[in-house]
């Protein structure tokens, strides 16, 4: 009996000196050595965020600080993208990780779209965490992290490539007109929380001996299956005959649509294949038709890596078929979390594509670029016009037969 009441004096001894080590600020305060993020999963409204947090104890062996709360938030460009909160976590001595997730709600993706946009494509993803540990008196410690991604969606649109358009009717002699140069930028000054228009333009040479009326330039916007904008510019044109004409698209993105985008996105590990088709409406020779301008359809490839850690982690298809299951889902904290099919989108097959090659910021969080699809034509030698401007004309000699018949 004498013998257990010394080791509970020792106990409590020890305990006390435990506290006065802590209120004399002996006792280290805990610190945030790492904060891993991965996406755990999407749904068409939400998307799990799983977050692996170390927590490093200074304190001696078999001393429990208890009380510890955790927050921490995930920001891009400053806007508030997920946060989390754990209270009474117990830290052991030395490092310990502390898994928890959090659910990101996919309507925050049109406000950030609109910084990305207006910060030149770039976007900084900063991660911020503070503990807080009760028997420190309230100390907390916070820690910080931040990543860079850049995309160039519109970069090569911009071609000096001269391509010949093709009516494919059966009354109209081919090629129509030959396209000299597209040019590509967004209009930032009229971007709005709504909306982020782009303005293109196409340089469009008429080797015909008579002129046409553009009356409609139509566009429609996909990225990967889902149509983020699409409309038609009724301002007409009249192409002069042996002349270029400067054509402009004004488009846009709906930026509502974006949540349906980003789920897409994340369904192909983070990859995005971006489309914008053009067409013309044609007034000639007494016909009106239509011309798709399959040759200068642009078609885009973006791959990010938001997190830095998408390789260990893959999403939607590339994380079932590391499982092998043939269901897109992921596993945190011992729960599945689904990846469905966004509703209401259209189906395309996106095969065709080239491979990308990555440009990178800050160690590697953009792992993919973008890839322009080229179309194999032929291209004419170019000749000077009228205004001294260089433009296409055929390299074949060409029979006058209106272009079109009846």
């Amino acid at each position: 009996m004498g013998r257990l009441k010394i080791v509970g004096v020792l106990v409590v001894v020890a305990a006390a000196a435990v506290g006065g080590s802590v209120a004399l600020g002996v006792l280290g305060a805990p610190s945030v050595t790492s904060v891993d993020n991965h996406f755990a999963g999407v749904s068409n409204q939400t998307t799990a965020v799983a977050t692996n947090l170390t927590v490093n104890n200074p304190n001696p062996v078999g001393v429990q600080l208890g009380g510890v709360a955790i927050n921490y938030t995930i920001s891009m460009n400053g806007v508030e993208m997920a946060q989390g909160a754990k209270e009474g976590v117990g830290v052991g001595t030395g490092n310990t990780t502390l898994p928890f997730s959090t659910e990101m709600q996919n309507d925050r993706i049109p406000p950030w779209w609109v910084t990305h946009i207006d910060n030149g494509e770039t976007t900084t993803v900063g991660i911020d965490a503070t503990v807080t540990s009760s028997a420190l008196g309230g100390r907390s410690v916070s820690a910080s992290q931040a990543r860079t991604i850049e995309t160039d969606l519109l970069g090569q649109f911009n071609s000096s490539e001269t391509r010949p358009v093709e009516a494919n009717q059966p009354l109209v002699s081919d090629p129509v007109l030959y396209i000299n140069e597209t040019r590509g930028a967004w209009d930032q000054e009229n971007l709005t929380q709504s909306e982020t228009p782009m303005n293109l333009a196409f340089d469009v040479y008429n080797p015909k001996p008579y002129p046409y009326t553009v009356t409609k330039v139509g566009y429609t916007i996909r990225m990967n299956d889902v149509t983020v904008g699409e409309g038609e510019t009724d301002r007409g044109y009249i192409l002069s005959p042996g002349q270029e004409t400067t054509l402009e698209a004004n488009t846009a993105i709906q930026n509502e649509n974006l949540d349906r985008w980003w789920v897409t996105h994340l369904q192909r590990n983070q990859r995005t294949d971006l489309y914008i088709d053009f067409y013309l409406v044609l007034e000639g020779g007494g016909e009106q038709f239509r011309v798709d301008l399959d040759s200068i359809d642009y078609q885009q490839e973006i791959e990010t890596d938001i997190f830095g850690n998408k390789a260990q982690y893959p999403t939607g298809d590339e994380a079932a078929n590391n499982s092998g299951d043939g269901a897109a889902s992921s596993t945190t904290d011992g729960e599945s979390t689904a990846t469905p099919t966004p509703s209401d989108t259209e189906t395309e097959t996106d095969d065709g594509l080239l491979g990308s090659e990555d440009t990178e910021t800050d160690d590697g969080l953009l792992d993919g670029s973008e890839t322009e699809t080229a179309t194999d034509t032929a291209t004419p030698t170019p000749t000077e016009s009228v205004a001294g401007t260089e433009t296409a004309t055929p390299t074949e000699t060409e029979t006058d037969d209106g272009g079109l018949l009846g």
